[in-house]
Parts: structure tokens; C-alpha cells; sequence
């Protein structure tokens, strides 16, 4: 029998998965799109760096004293020598370009940040995965690992062992390459933070081995690496995802912090923290200098936590937003 063409068909249900209704409710935010975008702008920016500096013929080494003051060596003009060729000004003492300074800067601050968060969550998703699933005495010393680890002060031991690793494999009168003193603080970083990573997915997945999809597994014969990654890890992926949205601001501020007790990111390669620990001594006379980098990094780890914190009420269901 064919239908009445006076009535219409009712309309088909369309299913969504959950990672489709998060991205519907992402979308709907409006601070997590200014965030995206200057999360965007600034990954653009630092990435572009070379490209940057092929356009304005300005190195982040190149030094440019004739247009510094011979008193105190402060740049010539207004709001630290501001001007067409030097957007940002110049950076007193040395004369060096604050903007190819910036850039360069921002890209060392992102490389470090992504690179830590992406070591210390593999790190931490793996142990947390492992010490959540198992019982029994490997339960207890993975717990035990992540207890001691945490015990230990970050900035403390940071400020030790940085030194003593350069000591190790450089002598006093030997130049430490830029490349190993990043290494060293990637490092640092991933070895003092998947411990959040990991009680965390240690939780989930204790929360989630007595399921009845991961008895189903079980009962059907499934290996234990078949459970954990494809049973349990992709319905924890969510908190997961989360908490590397937190943890690269933590670790763009741990790095400048590093860098402004002299142990970060050593000369010639830019960097933020850096910038604001050698501005404090022209604060007074050039107070843009510090002005700068200051509002950079404050900017962009406001971005990652607000970008964050609407990822979170866009993964959780129960979310009003």
C-alpha cells in the first residue's frame, strides 16, 4: 500500500556516538572557541618561526647596539624602540629583536610542554593501565613507585639534578649544546608528572575490570593486552585526554620557572622564562620588556586552561553546558 502523499514520514532517528555529542557540545562553546583560536594562532606562530624570520631578514641572535643608548644600554625611543623594523622593540643590553625573541621563545615553550606531556601521559596511561588491572604484590609495588615518586619535590630535585646530569657528561670549560639541556628538562618533567596520569587511570580502571564487557572478554578467551587496550583503555580515554589539555600549561609555567632560576633553556636559544628573568633588572627603564613575555605566557596558559576545563564539561555526559 503506498503512503499518503498528504502525510509526511516520521523522521529517522540518527545515533551519535559519545565522542560525536562532545564535539557537538565543544562546538557550542564559546570559550572554548576563543581558546582553540588562540591555541591556534600560537601554535601557528611558533611553528612559523623560520618562515618569520626569512620575512623580516632578523635573526632571534642578531644584535642591533647601534641603536641602543650608551648609558645603560636601553633602546632608543619610545616603549623600548618601538618601531617599523622592530615591532616588539628592542631587548635592552644586548639589542637584540624582541619579537623574533618572542616567536623563537614560544616555539622552545611549546616543543618542551608537548613533548613532556606526551612522554609523562604514555608513561603514565601504560602503569596506571598495568597497576589498575593487576592484583595482588604488582599491584602494591607499581602503587608503592607512584607514591615514592610523588613524594619527591619537583623543583627541588630539578634544581640538583639538572646540574649534576651537565656535570656528568660536560666539563666546566666545555659548551653545553642548547638540544641536551632541553632533553634534560623534557625529561625532568616526564619523570616527576605521569604519577598524576597514572592514579588516575589506575582508579578507572579499577572502577571498570569487574564490568561485564570485560567479562565477556575474559570468558571469550581474550589475551590480557586484547582487555587492557582494547577493552578498558578506550573507555578511559576521555579523563585521559583531559588531563594532557591540564598538564601542558603546568609544564609551560614549570619550564619558565626553570628558566628564572637560571637552570631552564640556556643562551642562544629564546625563551620566555628567560626574557622575564633578564627584563627584572631593566623594569624600571623598559618596563615593556618584561611586559611582553609576561602577557604571552600568561595568555597562553589561560588559553590551555580554559580550552581544557570546556573539553571536561564537553566530555561529561552530565554536563549542563
Amino acid at each position: 500500500m503506498a503512503p499518503d502523499p498528504g502525510t509526511s514520514e516520521p523522521k529517522a532517528i540518527v545515533g551519535r556516538s559519545p565522542g560525536q555529542l562532545a564535539w557537538m557540545r565543544l562546538r557550542r562553546d564559546r570559550t572554548a572557541f576563543a581558546s582553540a583560536i588562540t591555541l591556534l594562532v600560537a601554535l601557528i606562530v611558533g611553528l612559523s618561526a623560520p618562515l618569520i624570520e626569512r620575512m623580516t631578514g632578523i635573526s632571534p641572535t642578531d644584535q642591533f647596539t647601534d641603536k641602543l643608548t650608551d648609558f645603560g644600554a636601553l633602546p632608543v625611543g619610545y616603549l623600548g624602540g618601538i618601531s617599523g623594523t622592530h615591532l616588539l622593540g628592542l631587548e635592552p643590553g644586548l639589542g637584540r629583536d624582541i619579537l623574533m625573541q618572542l616567536v623563537y621563545g614560544l616555539r622552545t615553550s611549546l616543543l618542551i610542554a608537548f613533548a613532556s606531556a606526551a612522554i609523562a601521559t604514555t608513561i603514565g596511561v601504560l602503569m596506571g593501565v598495568v597497576a589498575g588491572y593487576a592484583r595482588g604484590w604488582l599491584d602494591g609495588v607499581m602503587s608503592w613507585i607512584i607514591d615514592l615518586t610523588l613524594a619527591f619535590p619537583f623543583l627541588i630535585f630539578a634544581l640538583a639534578a639538572i646540574p649534576v646530569v651537565e656535570n656528568r657528561f660536560f666539563g666546566a670549560r666545555d659548551e653545553i649544546p642548547a638540544g641536551f639541556r632541553v632533553g634534560i628538562i623534557i625529561a625532568t618533567f616526564a619523570i616527576f608528572n605521569w604519577t598524576n596520569t597514572a592514579r588516575l587511570v589506575r582508579g578507572q580502571v579499577i572502577s571498570l575490570r569487574e564490568r561485564e564487557f570485560v567479562e565477556a572478554a575474559r570468558a571469550s578467551g581474550a589475551s590480557t593486552a586484547h582487555i587492557l587496550l582494547r577493552q578498558l583503555l578506550p573507555n578511559i580515554w576521555a579523563p585521559i585526554l583531559v588531563t594532557v589539555s591540564l598538564n601542558v600549561p603546568a609544564f609551560i609555567t614549570a619550564e619558565a620557572a626553570l628558566a628564572f632560576v637560571g637552570i631552564g633553556v640556556t643562551e642562544p636559544t629564546p625563551d620566555l622564562g628567560r626574557m622575564i628573568f633578564n627584563s627584572i633588572q631593566y623594569i624600571s627603564a623598559d618596563p615593556m620588556y618584561t611586559f611582553i613575555p609576561g602577557v604571552t605566557i600568561f595568555l597562553l596558559v589561560l588559553a590551555f586552561n580554559l580550552f581544557g576545563d570546556s573539553l571536561r564539561d564537553a566530555l561529561d555526559p552530565k554536563s549542563s553546558r
